[in-house]
């Protein structure tokens, strides 16, 4: 059974000092980058993607596919217990919302329209990630 990444709470106030406009947007506030604009979109360097919040390891290179949606899309996240899932009814939408469950970060969106072998498409905001590539120590 996978371990939960340890918690990470700070307020309002804290989160805007340690992010750029653009990554409280997304993360904290629940934004979305335009389609076909995010840094990782098109990047194919092996390493993890991690939360540009708290650094929690969030997803494997292995797993990230090009969905054709305009988002960096992973097929599973790093570990059951990375990544958790909530309603979301914004938009007049019923979607599945992606967020980090080290610090409730808001990553993107989960589809059940990905490729085998989970069938899952994590649809993710580059702005919330920040790749580590192999061999390379986290910066924690």
């Amino acid at each position: 059974m996978s371990k939960s990444p340890p918690r990470v709470e700070r307020s309002e106030e804290e989160w805007k000092a340690r992010l750029t406009s653009e990554q409280f947007r997304i993360t904290r506030k629940k934004g979305t980058e335009r389609a076909f604009t995010g840094e990782y979109l098109d990047t194919r360097t092996p390493g993890t993607y991690r939360c540009v919040c708290c650094d929690a390891p969030l997803f494997a290179s292995e797993t990230k596919y090009d969905s054709g949606t305009g988002w960096p899309s992973f097929w599973e996240a790093i570990s059951p217990a990375a990544v958790r899932e909530a309603e979301d009814r914004s938009l007049f939408m019923r979607r599945i919302e992606a967020l980090c469950a080290g610090c409730d970060a808001h990553l993107g969106h989960v589809f059940p329209d990905g490729p085998e072998p989970t069938g899952s498409r994590y649809c993710i905001n580059s702005t919330a990630l920040r790749l580590e590539p192999d061999g390379t120590a986290s910066s924690g």
